[in-house]
């Protein structure tokens, strides 16, 4: 009687403190992120890469491998920091990122990754800020976990079909339908033109969309952290590589030959989302320029097949006149097994929360009296 040899997988697992490992992973990494369905824009290789060369902190990166028979399928990119005396590992991307997660693919290789991540001793937490629905953190990475783990709500982002911009003008209701079509009537009498930015020419048009970016929101509360070095040389060096690679759009709309507005659009396997815009202030007395760009954006999310075309991160009221889906982030906390400084963290988190959510409801003022302070600072840094 011939036996019978069943091969089993072989899994292997790498965990690399040094940020050589970014450089050497950039291949596979982005491959695994083609076969991850919940993996975002915000989990390409030259976003994370580039947001650790200007904003990472030497000797504190964790890049996680898991492979099976050789292949990449899983992987997580975390960086290592003190808060309120603990030591919590979070996603590389930071604040910039509207999504964080890790990779996997599959179920299988989310437990395995959870199991390399709890074995690790030199960090007491994992904080994920901002997770999908669906997100291999929010499911099978929290699923496998043994420790402690709690789920807070995180921003709310709104979501349309990726489909043509006029079936989804003509499923809205007729006021909605009339305002919109209108405002599509203008741009097309003004004859703006829309062009997509070759690699090789994204440092200058990422300067240009910056500058764009800086005079429409003069005078007003603008995002600080758009404003400075490290932002303008981490978005020229992702955008340059992510446009080459298929994962960005960098789009540029002129009138009669001169730059009137920017958009950056951001690709994952399954949505695409407008990052970051930049317009002429003189623009808005011609057009309306949230139309403009959500009708761009849509067409490139259904040129390149995605489910989906993100609003990203905020619910302002430009977004709502579409009809948008809400889809909910959360904030993923996943305690080192036996960890008693992780639940202190927890605590902590959960208590700011907690306390943000009751500002949002009862002193709504509160966001106002911020705006204010951002403008005065914003005033005098220039």
């Amino acid at each position: 009687m011939t036996g019978v040899t069943t091969r089993l997988p072989q899994w292997t697992v790498e965990v690399h403190r040094g940020d050589a490992a970014l450089t050497a992973v950039r291949t596979e990494w982005d491959d695994l992120v083609a076969r991850c369905p919940s993996a975002t824009p915000f989990q390409a290789h030259a976003w994370l890469a580039s947001w650790w060369r200007y904003y990472g902190r030497p000797g504190q990166l964790r890049v996680v491998l898991v492979r099976r028979d050789g292949r990449l399928v899983a992987a997580a990119m975390l960086g290592r920091q003190r808060r309120w005396g603990v030591t919590v590992a979070r996603p590389v991307g930071g604040a910039l990122s509207d999504f964080t997660d890790v990779l996997a693919d599959g179920e299988v290789p989310g437990r395995a990754l959870a199991g390399v991540l709890a074995r690790q001793r030199d960090w007491h937490v994992l904080d994920f800020p901002e997770t999908r629905p669906g997100s291999v953190a929010g499911t099978a990475l929290r699923a496998a976990w043994r420790g402690r783990q709690w789920s807070l709500p995180a921003s709310t982002c709104l979501e349309l079909p990726a489909a043509g911009a006029a079936e989804l003008i003509a499923a809205l209701p007729s006021h909605a339908r009339k305002t919109v079509r209108r405002r599509v009537n203008q741009i097309e009498r003004l004859r703006v033109h829309t062009r997509a930015v070759p690699a090789n020419q994204c440092a200058r048009a990422v300067a240009d969309l910056l500058a764009l970016h800086a005079r429409q929101w003069q005078g007003r509360a603008v995002n600080a952290a758009h404003l400075r070095p490290e932002f303008a040389g981490h978005l020229t060096r992702a955008v340059r590589a992510m446009v080459a690679a298929g994962q960005a759009a960098l789009l540029e709309y002129t009138v009669d030959g001169q730059l009137v507005a920017s958009n950056l659009v951001l690709t994952g396997p399954a949505l695409a989302g407008g990052y970051l815009y930049g317009a002429d202030p003189r623009l808005r007395d011609q057009i309306d320029i949230s139309t403009l760009l959500v009708t761009s954006t849509l067409d490139q999310a259904r040129q390149r097949g995605c489910a989906a075309m993100s609003m990203l991160r905020g619910t302002e009221p430009y977004k709502l006149r579409w009809r948008p889906t809400e889809v909910a982030n959360s904030r993923i906390l996943l305690a080192r097994p036996g960890s008693a400084p992780a639940l202190c963290y927890a605590a902590g988190v959960r208590l700011r929360s907690a306390a943000l959510g009751w500002a949002r409801r009862r002193a709504p003022w509160l966001r106002a009296v911020r705006d204010a302070v951002t403008r005065m600072s914003v005033r005098r840094s220039r």
